[in-house]
């Protein structure tokens, strides 16, 4: 297929179009390193390895979640309800220390959605269709984001779950990409 000649800024607005395009999931990753929690709406996700289980998440350099998947070397990726659409807007920002109300145990609440942990003690949202819960096997640095590799230590389903279909990007009027 022959591509017609383009303006630089015109030719980026297009593959980022296009970029856009390719099917993908929206979650909300957890993160904890000491005192500090955080819930991110993430895109970009995927299972990387069979044996062991290994599940890739790219976080943006910049980002309070990095820096906390980096310190706490641990992450949970909430898969979400496709009628839940509207909790990833509330995790856009990071989540400031007094908006989490948790126990010890990591049960409460953050920006008033209630939470828990498993094994990492890395955020997961109660009512999330399921969630994967990872401590961090390997870091590769990729420019503006790093990939972090984790393996699966932890996971389950919510109530539902099992039935229930998965919130995608295409879902909502988000994009990120490209």
């Amino acid at each position: 297929m022959a591509q017609e000649r383009v303006e630089a800024s015109d030719a980026d607005r297009l593959r980022r179009r296009l970029m856009w395009k390719m099917p993908s999931g929206l979650y909300l990753l957890g993160s904890v390193a000491g005192e500090r929690r955080n819930l991110m709406t993430l895109n970009w996700a995927t299972q990387v390895a069979a044996e062991p289980k290994l599940l890739a998440v790219s976080v943006q350099v910049s980002a309070v979640t990095h820096g906390l998947i980096d310190g706490g070397g641990v992450f949970s990726l909430n898969i979400l309800k496709r009628s839940d659409r509207a909790v990833v807007r509330k995790f856009v920002k990071p989540v400031e220390p007094e908006e989490v109300e948790v126990d010890d145990s990591g049960r409460g609440a953050m920006r008033q959605v209630e939470v828990t942990s498993d094994v990492t003690g890395a955020p997961i949202l109660v009512d999330a269709l399921g969630w994967l819960d990872c401590e961090v096997r390997q870091k590769l640095a990729l420019g503006t984001h790093s990939l972090f590799l984790g393996e699966v230590v932890g996971f389950g389903f919510g109530e539902g779950g099992e039935e229930a279909e998965v919130l995608r990007m295409e879902d909502t009027k988000m994009n990120y990409g490209g």
